[in-house]
């Protein structure tokens, strides 16, 4: 009697350690089904998307990771901020066919293969995760494009996206070296909208 109770036993925690395993985190969709917000690295790079898609200066500043370190990587880095926010607002007007027009699919954040990036980047600036996330659009133009998003969690525990990784080959190494996304998602989350 005493081993059938410990079977029984034995059958519920394996059970409950199982259906535990199943749950995935919650996730906030936009009314275009895909991530939005800082709360997750999906999010973030489907914000910057849609920043460019609706040309919007302050939306794509917001999303963006602060400038960071000194020197010539700063300088270039808030030199781009200021350039591509510049040209968003004089876009606003009549976007060109490579603006894009719509999200196609977006994939589950990953991280960097290597591990000097991230080390590098919580060692010199307190960023506290690195990672990217590939994001499908369609321009106007009607063809798709895929977009590799590095983001960036920073000490306030949002993601930020970081639109010029190239400035800081130490941030960015090896980022264009990975292999294309396969794992959207969904298959990571549970969707809310």
């Amino acid at each position: 009697m005493l081993s059938r109770k410990k079977v029984i036993l034995a059958m519920l925690l394996v059970s409950s350690l199982v259906s535990g395993s199943e749950a995935r985190p919650k996730l906030r969709v936009s009314s275009d089904g895909f991530p939005t917000g800082q709360a997750t690295p999906e999010g973030a790079a489907s914000d910057l998307a849609r920043a460019f898609m609706t040309q919007d200066a302050l939306r794509f500043r917001s999303i963006c990771v602060r400038p960071y370190g000194v020197g010539k990587a700063r300088a270039e880095y808030t030199e781009y901020l200021d350039g591509v926010s510049s040209h968003l607002k004089q876009e606003h007007k009549s976007p060109s066919p490579d603006s894009p027009k719509k999200i196609v699919k977006v994939f589950a954040a990953r991280h960097l293969s290597k591990n000097g990036p991230a080390s590098y980047g919580y060692a010199s600036f307190d960023f506290q995760n690195i990672m990217f996330v590939d994001v499908e659009v369609e321009l106007l133009s009607g063809k798709r494009i895929s977009r590799r998003t590095m983001v960036i969690e920073e000490r306030d525990g949002q993601w930020y996206t970081h639109p010029v990784p190239d400035v800081s080959p130490l941030l960015s190494d090896g980022l264009y070296d990975e292999s294309p996304s396969n794992q959207l998602f969904t298959s990571v989350y549970d969707v809310e909208r």
